[in-house]
């Protein structure tokens, strides 16, 4: 059911159905209205015995390198300069904060609600050594950079063998 594209594995509708579904109705129930699947957000985190609200969200990040620098760019966009903290310490980095929904007052009902609001944090094992004392953040655009100076690496010594 699987197929390959470009080396990645991709599982096709009614793969990804088969594995959400309790049972064969709700699979055809799914494949009906287009392979979407709706999973009550409370129902979701209660089999974990905690409600999905009291989790923290996950921040998607990048990190790349170039000759000199190791970037970290992360998407914040309606996050303040004021409700964000970024950390480093032995090549950990952390940053932190809040989405502020500035909820509308009045609401009755919500018809869709896919935004992710509230605490989140994300804790990244830095891939190459960096000079923690010399980094720059940057908020652009709804864009947080951070840019590290990388560590010089020692090139490797040449052992003879007698």
């Amino acid at each position: 059911m699987a197929r390959v594209q470009e080396n990645d594995l991709l599982m096709d509708d009614l793969s990804v159905s088969e594995f959400l579904a309790e049972d064969e109705d709700n699979v055809q129930d799914i494949m009906q209205m287009g392979g979407a699947v709706s999973v009550d957000a409370d129902e979701q985190g209660s089999e974990w015995g905690e409600s999905i609200h009291e989790l923290p969200g996950q921040l998607a990040v990048d990190v790349y390198e170039t000759e000199a620098k190791l970037i970290v760019k992360a998407r914040t966009a309606g996050v303040s300069r004021q409700d964000l903290e970024v950390t480093v310490s032995d090549n950990i980095l952390t940053i932190s904060g809040v989405f502020n929904s500035n909820e509308e007052a009045g609401v009755l009902n919500y018809y869709e609600q896919e935004c992710y609001w509230g605490e989140f944090s994300r804790t990244i094992t830095l891939p190459v050594q960096v000079q923690e004392n010399i980094v720059e953040a940057s908020l652009k655009d709804g864009v947080l950079t951070i840019s590290f100076e990388k560590v010089e690496q020692k090139k490797a010594t040449s052992i003879p063998i007698k």
